[in-house]
């Protein structure tokens, strides 16, 4: 591939994302992934949608973008989901690449994160990303953890039920969900983390409630992105696994996606959570792609 001179850089450092920055990282993201056949997770959906929230404030950079004239050739985003933990991934213009683009964005997050109480950072790359993994390398994280992305290909037949009940969350259930995520994603609970589902919902994130004779058992997320629906955050209270609740739950929520006509339905899950993976794979799921997470911590 013919790589192109950088002839007029500029670099743009942005709290939130505007709808012309939102469809100049879209363009860039579709030639990505395209030229490299692989997955990147930006969440601009996510970003777009949440933007109105937040007061500009340019002491909290989460978006950095770097130009050729009008050209967006370079692009670093990050995510901060509750907690102490930053999430960052990005891509280079397939013609701009070995210039020197993504290491002065990435200089520029750095400087981000120095500013902020987050300790630790996670990189994102999917596994099969040459370029991404030979970025990592040169930033000497360690590995962290990897996921599947996963899309519904065929259904289960046979389903039984066990008569679980859904709800829409209210803010009122906001503490519980908090709670629940400190469960299945091993973070520490805290008060300042809890989001309110009433809220979430404004910008494309509905929140379900699981209940079993009233009872809270449960609970997972849905969101529309382009076209695609996501199931996020399920999962069971630990004393009510093992019972076929999760399966049930997972039906449901797929039932509910598919209201929305969604193009696909797909989700998340740690690879190393064997038994949500064969839950997915038995209601039809197949693996599309492995996101792998690299950590870099202040402390270290």
């Amino acid at each position: 591939m013919i790589m192109i001179e950088i002839k007029s850089p500029s670099i743009k450092l942005k709290e939130t994302l505007n709808q012309d920055d939102y469809e100049d990282i879209n363009l860039l993201k579709k030639l990505c992934l395209e030229m490299d056949k692989t997955t990147l997770k930006l969440e601009l959906d996510y970003k777009l949608n949440r933007a109105e929230e937040k007061n500009q404030n340019l002491n909290s950079i989460n978006e950095f973008m770097y130009y050729d004239n009008n050209k967006l050739i370079g692009y670093i985003g990050i995510c901060q989901f509750g907690g102490n933990t930053l999430e960052v991934n990005g891509m280079v213009h397939p013609e701009y690449r070995k210039r020197g683009v993504f290491k002065r964005l990435f200089s520029l997050v750095k400087d981000e994160w120095r500013k902020r109480e987050s300790q630790k950072m996670l990189l994102l790359s999917d596994a099969n990303s040459i370029s991404g993994l030979e970025f990592i390398k040169y930033t000497d994280a360690s590995y962290d953890h990897s996921e599947y992305e996963m899309f519904l290909r065929s259904n289960a037949q046979d389903l039984s039920l066990n008569h679980v009940a859904i709800r829409k969350a209210t803010n009122q259930d906001a503490k519980e969900i908090a709670y629940q995520n400190s469960i299945y994603f091993d973070i520490e609970f805290k008060e300042e983390d809890i989001t309110m589902p009433e809220e979430g919902e404004k910008y494309g994130t509905v929140t379900y409630i699981a209940e079993m004779n009233n009872k809270i058992i449960g609970k997972f997320h849905l969101e529309i992105s382009d076209g695609v629906g996501g199931i996020y955050g399920l999962g069971i209270i630990p004393a009510y696994r093992g019972k076929g609740y999760g399966r049930e739950i997972l039906a449901m929520a797929i039932e509910k996606l598919k209201e929305k006509n969604p193009k696909d339905i797909m989700l998340q899950v740690a690879t190393k959570n064997k038994n949500a993976l064969n839950l997915y794979i038995s209601l039809g799921f197949e693996v599309t792609s492995t996101m792998d997470y690299y950590e870099i911590n202040k402390n270290k």
